[in-house]
């Protein structure tokens, strides 16, 4: 897909139908038809939002990532996350969005939000149970969102509970099949979702080691086995793919890019992003802009 001006959508526009209300569903195709099945480029700040598919299928990109699938097929968008999709018209499915705030305090504090559920992923092999789990909660949400039954907030609430213990789940299984059960891929989890939650601090792989009880050596070892990549290249990218979002996707000066990213020096960011890029912050934006490069490239 090509890149577009960063199209934000805050809750407020996600919830038209009730601007108050403490989540929002809606089905696929309330703005597949009305967007001709394919919805543009965007980011949602603060919001979880999830999907399942029950009918047709599903192409995109979610942070420059091309994928495509078919139903049943459930996908998890996380805050910040830049994602564009084209479904076939005869897609038949369910949308949950909640505020990421809502979560953590469902979540009891258990920094799930912000670890576990850190990163959209797309679920393409749920079977059996899970699936029809899946779709019952999914019906339970629809339900109680288009009644106004008593205790319904307090039943939309429990419900996005479980949607969020349900995806956290399977993203689980999913990563167990896909990579096996090895301690290798434990840790590297494990890594990815500290990297989440720190990678603007600029911290040295020994903090990364230390938290994870291991040494730089070890960790470096687990990634490349695992990604052929070393923990410091993972890390590295993960500031980078931020650093691409915010310049294919938003107006901010570069100045303004590089304090977002926690470099107090902007040449020094510059230079760091010309280095892993290839080309200037400046030159990246222009280049995107004009459709030489997609916004997302590595």
């Amino acid at each position: 897909m090509n890149a577009s001006p960063l199209l934000l959508v805050p809750f407020r526009e996600v919830r038209h139908d009730q601007p108050d209300d403490c989540l929002h569903y809606e089905s696929v195709a309330v703005r597949g038809a009305e967007m001709d099945w394919t919805i543009p480029a965007h980011r949602h700040e603060g919001l979880h939002q999830f999907q399942m598919l029950e009918q047709g299928g599903v192409r995109g990109t979610i942070d420059g990532r091309e994928f495509e699938a078919q139903a049943p097929v459930l996908l998890m968008l996380a805050p910040g996350s830049v994602h564009g999709f084209t479904y076939t018209p005869d897609t038949v499915g369910h949308q949950v969005t909640v505020p990421t705030a809502t979560l953590r305090q469902l979540l009891g504090g258990s920094n799930l939000a912000d670890t576990e559920l850190a990163t959209s992923c797309v679920l393409p092999d749920i079977e059996g149970q899970g699936m029809v789990e899946s779709r019952q909660l999914f019906a339970q949400v629809e339900r109680e969102f288009r009644t106004q039954s008593p205790g319904r907030v307090h039943a939309l609430l429990a419900c996005a509970t479980l949607l969020a213990v349900q995806f956290l789940r399977h993203r689980g299984e999913h990563f167990r099949r896909e990579r096996g059960q090895g301690a290798r891929d434990a840790l590297l989890q494990r890594y990815r979702a500290l990297v989440e939650q720190h990678y603007r601090e600029h911290q040295p792989l020994s903090f990364y080691a230390d938290t994870l009880g291991v040494t730089p050596d070890h960790l470096s070892r687990t990634c490349r086995g695992a990604t052929k990549q070393s923990a410091l290249h993972i890390l590295h990218e993960r500031l980078m793919l931020e650093a691409r979002r915010l310049l294919a996707y938003s107006s901010m000066p570069v100045t303004e890019v590089a304090q977002q990213l926690g470099y107090d020096d902007a040449a020094y960011f510059s230079k760091f992003f010309s280095r892993c890029v290839g080309n200037t912050p400046s030159e990246y934006r222009t280049l995107v802009a004009s459709g030489v490069r997609g916004g997302m490239a590595l």
